[in-house]
Formats: C-alpha cells, structure tokens, sequence
C-alpha cells in the first residue's frame, strides 16, 4: 500500500471546519435579531465544528503546507464530505429538525451550489436557518471557483488541464501562491454580491431577501426564501437583476480579475464565453417566440420569463419564475437539455460546461474532415492555443462518464419508486448540480421532501460527484491509486 502523509489533509480540513464555524456566527446574529431561538443551535454547532477544526489544525500542523498528486486527490474529497457533514448540523439540531439524512442532503445542496431542498415549506423556518442555507451556496460557490481554477487544471481531470495557469509547470506539487490567486477572486465575488444586493434592493426586494438571493445568484444555487421561488415577488425588475447576476456567477471569474487590471476585451476574446452568450440568447429567444406564437404568454412576458429560466437552468442556478411544467412537453424537453449544458469553467456553474462542447466540436469538425481528405493536417486550436491529444480523450472520456452515470442514477433512484420523468430528471439535476427536476414533485415548484432516504443518499453522491469533476472521486476507487 502507499505510504501516506495524511497529515497535510487533516490540517486543511480543519482550517476549513473553522472557516465554517466562524460563518455561523452570521445567522446566529439574524436569529437573535429577530428573537429567534434558533440562535442556540448555531451556537452550539459553531463550537463543536471550531472545536474539531482547531484540534485537527494542531494535531496536524507542519512547517509548509504543499500537497502532492494523491494528497490533492484525497483533499478534494475527503473536504468536500466532512464540511458537509459540520455544516448540517444546524439543519439537524433546529426547531424544524431534518434527520441526518435530509440534513446532509441539505447542506450537499447547498455547498454543491445545486440548490434542491430536503424542507417541505421554507418560508416558515427562522432567518437564521434561511441564511445558513444561501451562506452555504455563497461559499460553496467561491470554493469552486477556487477549484475550478487552482485544483482541478492542476489534477488534469476532464480537460481542465487547458486552463493551467502555468503550462509548462510540471512539478507535483500545489504551491502556496494558489492561495494568492484565490484571495483575488474572492474579492471580485464579494464585489459582485454587494453589487447584486444593492441592485435587488433598488428593484424594491425586501433587504433580507435581497441578501439571500444575491448570494444564491452568484453561487449559482438557487435556494430561495420563498417556497414558490421568484415567482413569488411578481416583480419584473427583481427577475431581470437576477437574470444578470446569476449569468455573471456562470462566468470564469479569471477573466474579471483581467477586467479589473484593464484588459476590457478579455471576455469577449474567450472561445468559451462567446459560444456561450451566443447559445444563451438563442435559446432564450427561440422559446420566447414559441411562448408568444402559442399564447402561452405577451411578447414582453414570453422575453423576460424565457431568458429568466433559461438562465436559471443554463446557469444550474435553479430559480423560477413561473411553473414552466406548465408551459407544454416541448419546452419541458428543452430545459432537460439545457440542464446538461452548464456554464463555463472557472465558475460556480455546474453541468457539462460550454468549454467540453466546443472541444467535441472541434474533434468531430476534425474527424469529419479526415474523412474526405486522409492526408491534411489540421491541428485543433482552442483560444489560440493547441490542444493536445490528452486534452481530447480527457474530454470525451468526461462526457462519456458523465451520460453513463445520469443513466445508472436514474436505474438506481427508479429502484427506490420514482418514475421514469421523475428518476431521469432528477439524476441530470443532481449530477449537474442544477436542482429542480421535471417532475411535479421535485419540479420548479416542488421540492426533494418525500424522497425515501435511499434516493436521498443516491443524489447525495451525484452532486458531490458532479461538483468534483466526476474522476476527482471516481479515482479514489482504483486499486492502483493506493498501490506504491
């Protein structure tokens, strides 16, 4: 077996606990402002996680922290499943009590930034309990710009490596200066939200909401406050700020921090990003002129209402606006599609991603061409740069894995009684981090309540195994992986 330095992984694990234990302080304070007693339970949560974040930080301190392959590996998931675990603590320990298994479904989704619910009505729990649940998102969300950008090009996985910051740095090792990188983006997140919360605020949402929803719209998650989504405002301007926000949280926060140094041409120079604007308005378009030709809704209605869900759904954002259930089968068809695309890497989007589209592209644009004319070189560029033979398998090999696993959760939550729209649409939701299903029950309106706990823990391992990358996880199960 391999000979392990565990002790780099515990240590970062526990500074993460505390980072989560200083986090609840922020809906202990909303529960004692509004005289909740509910203010208890993140008391008593918050210490036991410091507790234990601080003595794995001490049992496991060494002089410098730098990570090898496998330790990375193991890091990124053993992180994800233990945070999970401390920060539903809340859920389970609060008046409207979850058991652990909805809990830990609970703070998955949140952290994951899917955003499906285990609570059968939201909108009576306390402020607190309701701010734990988008404080959740918001820091699952820059955790995965993190990783998006520093860990996983790093790991290799799924195509990622052709976002590395440094192409010809070869070494094994994760260096400090990813946390530098890191800080950077976590200061553009943060300007986004306030920027989100005073333009929320602006549009006439309530202050509380519009802190909610801001950091559910930047991490992409979804979770509302109110158990019929946006729709509960009827507010045209709430919905179009949110419509930007959540498409600006589905966009490579590296390119912002270019923005930001004054490369004003950086986002629309991206590949990725054009194909994505392009996609987006063409979808959205094309279902508004369906709603409208259809008297399903106004012109203006039909505009603001398909690109609100579209990019709620493109996004894995996951808010509505409306019960698009209602809206007919070939609209309900659509947004199973769309809920496969995702937005772009690097950030808190979930689903295939628009990069790994453009690379299939590519090589089949490729392999048909070879066809008529066995002898021409063409090589593959993407953003200029060419794209090697591994970047390609890596790609193809993701979204080959990514289809399989969809279809065997979907065999495996229909074991535990759900029907055939019901299991399929709640494997993709799950496993491209999006949140509502197709279903009437877990659709846009619904929620994950009446799940039995079998189906509960099976979505529990797709959102974590579609926020990881899918083979950051899957990895861990080779025999090889463990062997010297």
């Amino acid at each position: 077996m391999l000979s392990l330095d565990v002790r780099p992984i515990f240590y970062v694990i526990g500074a993460l606990l505390s980072v989560l234990a200083l986090a609840m302080a922020m809906p202990l304070v909303a529960d004692l402002a509004a005289g909740a007693d509910d203010w208890r339970v993140f008391a008593v949560s918050s210490a036991l996680t410091l507790f234990f974040g601080v003595l794995l930080m001490l049992m496991n301190r060494t002089e410098r922290i730098a990570l090898s392959l496998r330790q990375t590996f193991i890091l990124t998931t053993a992180a994800w499943v233990v945070v999970c675990f401390f920060a539903a603590l809340p859920f389970m320990f609060s008046a409207q009590g979850l058991s652990v298994t909805d809990a830990y479904f609970e703070a998955m989704s949140g952290l994951t930034t899917t955003g499906a619910s285990a609570y059968l009505t939201v909108s009576v729990l306390p402020p607190g309990v309701l701010l734990w649940r988008s404080l959740l998102v918001w820091l699952g969300g820059i955790g995965i710009v993190g990783m998006g950008i520093v860990i996983l090009p790093f790991l290799r996985v799924g195509g990622m490596q052709l976002f590395r910051s440094e192409s010809s740095d070869k070494s094994d090792k994760v260096v400090p200066r990813a946390a530098d990188m890191a800080l950077g983006f976590g200061w553009v997140y943060l300007a986004l939200t306030f920027i989100c919360i005073v333009s929320l605020r602006l549009a006439g949402m309530p202050m509380f909401d519009a802190i909610n929803h801001s950091m559910t719209a930047l991490g992409t998650g979804g979770f509302s406050i109110q158990d019929t989504s946006i729709g509960y405002y009827q507010n045209p301007a709430v919905e179009w700020v949110l419509t930007l926000f959540m498409f600006l949280g589905s966009l490579p926060f590296v390119r912002y921090i270019s923005l930001v140094r004054g490369d004003y041409g950086s986002l629309w120079r991206d590949s990725q990003i054009r194909t994505y604007v392009i996609f987006t308005v063409i979808v959205s378009l094309g279902l508004a002129v369906y709603l409208f030709a259809t008297d399903r809704l106004s012109a203006g209605d039909a505009i603001r209402h398909s690109f609100f869900n579209c990019v709620s759904i493109i996004t894995t954002t996951g808010f509505a606006s409306l019960d698009y259930l209602q809206w007919g089968p070939g609209p309900i068809a659509l947004f199973f599609i769309l809920t496969l695309v995702g937005g772009c890497t690097g950030s808190t989007s979930g689903g295939i991603k628009m990069f790994r589209f453009e690379i299939l592209w590519l090589a089949l644009r490729t392999q048909v061409n070879r066809l008529f004319s066995p002898n021409r070189v063409l090589p593959l560029t993407y953003n200029g740069k060419p794209v090697d033979a591994d970047v390609i398998i890596s790609v193809m090999s993701f979204t080959f894995v990514y289809i399989a696993l969809i279809l065997i959760f979907a065999v495996l939550l229909g074991m535990t009684g759900l029907d055939y729209t019901h299991a399929i649409s709640a494997a993709a939701t799950a496993l491209g981090n999006v949140g509502p299903g197709l279903g009437g029950m877990i659709g846009p309106v619904g929620n994950y309540e009446s799940l039995q706990d079998g189906a509960i823990w099976v979505m529990s391992l797709a959102m974590l195994l579609g926020r990881l990358e899918l083979f950051t996880v899957l990895v861990l199960l080779s025999p090889s992986f463990w062997r010297r």
